[in-house]
């Protein structure tokens, strides 16, 4: 049987853009079953997504809370290839993993994978990321549809476990380094100072044991 909060994220449009003050949909959603967050946070949802979650939870239809924003039509992010400087800082902005790119070259977005979330247009220092309305007439939920929130929560999942695997290869190469050094110490000539020699292993020592604490605490 699903929980609530399980039914809660299943109702949300999964664009992950954080205007409901939470890092993503499904915080949102734990923190609306837990009654610390209201049902009228999520501006991509609009008030259509508002009575949804009313329905869910049994708590009365608020008006959309302005402070997160406005309810608005669907929004394609495109590049401005001419200002692009190949940055990347939209890249680590996307939650969903569509904009494709490397350091010094140019980036495209890919349209049909995009939820408008606009953190990537946030984060570009040349202001070369507009966001296009794509949905002409239609917001929220009419410009939106499950198919689609169930991918995006697809991608987004998909971007999570990369984060974590990119995150415990860097780890992993980073130990891999120190383990070196450490052998080099230890190998150095017997005529080396062994003062000198004590104090470059401690150094590695306590670099390797931060190192294996925040490969840990990534688990």
């Amino acid at each position: 049987m699903t929980s609530l909060a399980d039914r809660i994220d299943a109702a949300l449009p999964q664009t992950q853009c954080t205007r409901c003050g939470y890092p993503d949909c499904r915080s949102y959603a734990q923190a609306i079953a837990a009654g610390d967050a209201e049902i009228n946070q999520c501006p991509p949802g609009g008030q259509q997504g508002v009575v949804r979650l009313a329905a869910l939870t049994g708590r009365t239809a608020l008006a959309l809370d302005p402070e997160r924003g406005i309810e608005g039509p669907r929004t394609l992010a495109v590049i401005d290839e001419s200002w692009c400087i190949g940055c990347t800082l939209c890249i680590k902005a996307c939650p969903v993993d569509c904009i494709v790119g490397a350091p010094k070259q140019m980036h495209v977005i890919v349209a049909d994978q995009c939820t408008g979330c606009e953190l990537c247009a946030a984060a570009c220092p040349v202001d070369c990321i507009s966001l296009v309305d794509v949905t002409p007439g239609r917001s929220g939920w009419d410009a939106w549809s499950d198919e689609q929130a169930a991918a995006a929560r697809a991608r987004y999942a998909w971007h999570q476990q990369r984060l974590v695997r990119d995150q415990a290869e860097h780890e992993a190469r980073h130990q891999a380094t120190l383990e070196a050094k450490l052998a080099e110490a230890s190998a150095a000539s017997p005529m080396n100072d062994p003062d000198e020699l004590g104090r470059k292993r401690a150094i590695v020592e306590a670099a390797l044991a931060r190192a294996r604490a925040r490969q840990n605490a990534g688990r």
